[in-house]
């Protein structure tokens, strides 16, 4: 299902994490970028890892790091967080979903109304019994 623009701005705002790898620290990190040391291990290039939600922060600590020219490594990852996938479904449109769901419950609703003033009116229930009871034998 193509995604609308609702449901891209769900994923870039809630589910989407930035990870910038880099070989030193940066000078200025900016607020909202987490920063983590890698642990040693052979074959790994980086050693610091800085991830971020914000598109803005990250942008700032990348603009720091191309005036320190530092090498890094950049790349785009979904959170861990039991509400990923509530929010952005694989191959799924929130936004298809819930106006499905409102259409559901806009054509049920004047159904169910009809059904409750038909079990609210004296006659039909004593019509319904009269009908078991024929039924029953």
């Amino acid at each position: 299902m193509q995604l609308t623009r609702i449901d891209r701005w769900l994923k870039e705002k809630f589910v989407y994490q930035i990870q910038i790898l880099t070989l030193r620290p940066s000078g200025d990190v900016p607020k909202g970028v987490k920063e983590i040391e890698l642990p040693e291990k052979p074959g790994r290039r980086f050693k610091f890892l800085y991830t971020t939600g914000n598109s803005a922060a990250a942008d700032r600590l990348l603009t720091g790091l191309k005036e320190e020219n530092q090498m890094f490594n950049t790349k785009v990852v979904d959170k861990e967080a039991w509400w990923v996938e509530f929010v952005a479904p694989e191959g799924k449109s929130v936004t298809w979903y819930l106006v499905s769901a409102f259409v559901l419950m806009a054509l049920f609703t004047p159904v169910v109304i009809w059904v409750r003033g038909l079990l609210q009116s004296p006659e039909f229930m004593k019509n319904l019994e009269d009908a078991k009871k024929v039924l029953e034998g």
